[in-house]
């Protein structure tokens, strides 16, 4: 698997919302990482798996202090801090006056991201949420070591003419072709649509065809509901069962069909610049919001949702583990899973019960989610 990076172009269309929801639901292990060199917002926001405040100086900040001296792939976990729900996050900066110590080693933290996936000792895909980015911003020397490249815009006129004009940057600067003459390549530049739940399959068809008109290198591999009560729930502002929410059904969709169509193909691949790809699936997502996976997981406090993939406590072993084989695909596709690559996802398919525990499933018992225990550490305080 891969780094997955989240981004958008302006405005705030949600990609801090969008990141945290999509590591939570991932089907795989996944490690979240604030690399936005704004500053991140978790540490406000969120507590530790504890219950006590998460340390702001465990995170981006102490993990360039190490970058500087090169970094080994595992070693990311030392400067990662579950939260309440179990997943694991490597908190944000302070603010952007720290994002200076970062200007030279986004590469290197690129490397690291996409590497862990296939460390032996507590491999995970990387989710980072890029915030904003610009023709200087420095986390664009992340996006070459990316599998997938996901710009988020909200379905406004003014939004998608940008994330078209900045997926059309992104190809030229990424694939290496003439702006407006792109093809999709490696990493995929895909569009996330933030629209609401009324016609958002046709309104996903009708940005998707300009995308493909305009030779912008970027398709649409989702869409995410506007859900205003969903996220001011998963931020911790409003009490209530997130998993019942427009936003995490919809972001569980993405997440199922991304792994559906890309996990063993796409996402096992390192970036090349320029090596083709078929279309997402020949178009389009088709149903926007399914009904949502059911599975073991319980219901979490407000904003803090268990990861979809549960894992067990990290225990030392004499030998190391072998890594999981890149791009090895999941389980077998169980009832209301989504087609496979090729064949169109039908109204209202979602996630597969049973395959992973889904956070938060109805009718579970109360109370907080399995630890999630972080790989192994290195001496880093806690």
């Amino acid at each position: 698997m891969a780094l997955i990076a989240v981004a958008a172009d302006k405005g705030a269309p949600g990609v801090t919302t969008t990141a945290v929801a999509l590591a939570a639901v991932w089907p795989r292990r996944a490690l979240l990482a604030e690399a936005d060199p704004a500053g991140g917002d978790l540490v406000y926001r969120s507590v530790g798996q504890n219950g006590n405040s998460l340390d702001p100086n465990t995170g981006m900040l102490s993990l360039a202090a190490t970058a500087r001296r090169g970094i080994a792939a595992e070693q990311l976990w030392d400067h990662a801090q579950p939260i309440s729900g179990g997943l694991d996050v490597i908190v944000g900066l302070g603010n952007s006056d720290q994002s200076a110590g970062l200007t030279r080693l986004w590469p290197t933290l690129g490397r690291a991201f996409a590497a862990l996936a296939e460390s032996p000792h507590g491999g995970a895909d990387v989710i980072a949420d890029c915030g904003r980015v610009g023709v200087d911003s420095g986390t664009l020397e992340l996006f070459s070591h990316a599998a997938l490249v996901l710009l988020v815009a909200r379905a406004l006129p003014e939004q998608i003419a940008r994330v078209r004009d900045r997926a059309s940057s992104l190809s030229a600067r990424l694939h290496g072709t003439q702006r407006g003459a792109a093809a999709l390549g490696t990493p995929l530049i895909g569009v996330l649509l933030v629209t609401e739940p009324s016609g958002a399959a046709k309104v996903a068809a009708q940005v998707n065809d300009m995308l493909t008109a305009s030779q912008s290198g970027a398709r649409v591999l989702g869409v995410i509901a506007d859900d205003v009560a969903g996220a001011e729930q998963l931020a911790g502002r409003r009490r209530g069962r997130t998993e019942k929410s427009m936003l995490v059904r919809s972001i569980r969709k993405v997440a199922s069909d991304l792994h559906q169509h890309f996990g063993s193909s796409l996402l096992a691949e390192p970036a090349s610049a320029g090596a083709p790809q078929a279309p997402y699936g020949g178009g389009a997502p088709q149903a926007p919001y399914g009904g949502g996976a059911t599975g073991q997981g319980a219901p979490q406090q407000p904003g803090h949702p268990a990861p979809q993939h549960a894992q067990q406590p990290h225990a030392q072993q004499p030998h190391p583990q072998q890594p999981q084989a890149p791009g090895q695909p999941g389980q077998p596709a169980a009832p209301g899973q989504p087609g496979a690559p090729g064949q169109p996802v039908q109204p209202g398919q979602s996630a597969a019960p049973g395959q992973h525990p889904a956070y938060g499933a109805p009718g579970a018992t109360p109370g907080p989610g399995p630890a999630q225990g972080p790989g192994p550490r290195h001496g880093a305080a806690r």
